[in-house]
């Protein structure tokens, strides 16, 4: 954090980002089960091939995101956590926080390295990410295995995550929700 004191609440930007990524999530996580299933079952056919294209993409948006959400909680830093928080509260906060930042980091960078690896590189509008894996085609099959679990793993986490905000808004009512949520 650059100026040494903590932010009273999160920033507009912060907010904004939050539920960007957290909307990524909701629409990639189903489309991203169902296309591996479809493509099981229909051998890739002309649905199946724009739904895996849109998947990259919005994956790459969604790292891009995340990026810049890491930069500017850097920067900025986050509120200190409220006074009703109990020690065992913090520590699980704290550790679902740190685990949705790495998985958040993690997912799209084993897609990316997997379709590397596969090659199937080609995105929206006709462009396509630049390698990061050699092509191998069981490294392909192995790191695109390890983005299912850790997406299942994030998606665990993110469960946690938002039953954590439900206690605070509707049991403890104590505002942690209220500094995250849009205009407050």
């Amino acid at each position: 954090m650059a100026t040494g004191t903590e932010p009273q609440s999160y920033s507009s930007a912060q907010k904004v980002l939050h539920w960007l990524i957290t909307l990524l999530v909701l629409m990639m996580a189903p489309i991203g089960f169902y296309m591996v299933e479809r493509g099981e079952k229909t051998n890739f056919d002309a649905l199946t091939n724009t739904l895996y294209t849109n998947h990259k993409t919005f994956g790459f948006l969604f790292l891009m995101l995340v990026a810049l959400r890491i930069v500017i909680r850097s920067r900025r830093g986050v509120p200190a956590p409220v006074s009703t928080l109990s020690p065992f509260e913090r520590l699980a906060s704290e550790a679902v926080h740190k685990g949705l930042y790495a998985l958040m980091v993690l997912v799209p960078l084993l897609g990316w390295a997997g379709v590397s690896a596969f090659p199937a590189r080609g995105i929206l509008f006709g462009l396509s990410l630049p390698p990061i894996m050699p092509v191998n085609a069981s490294l392909a099959k192995f790191l695109l295995q390890l983005h299912g679990y850790a997406a299942v793993a994030m998606l665990v986490l993110i469960a946690a995550h938002f039953a954590g905000a439900m206690m605070h808004r509707f049991i403890k009512k104590d505002g942690v929700m209220r500094r995250m949520m849009p205009g407050a």
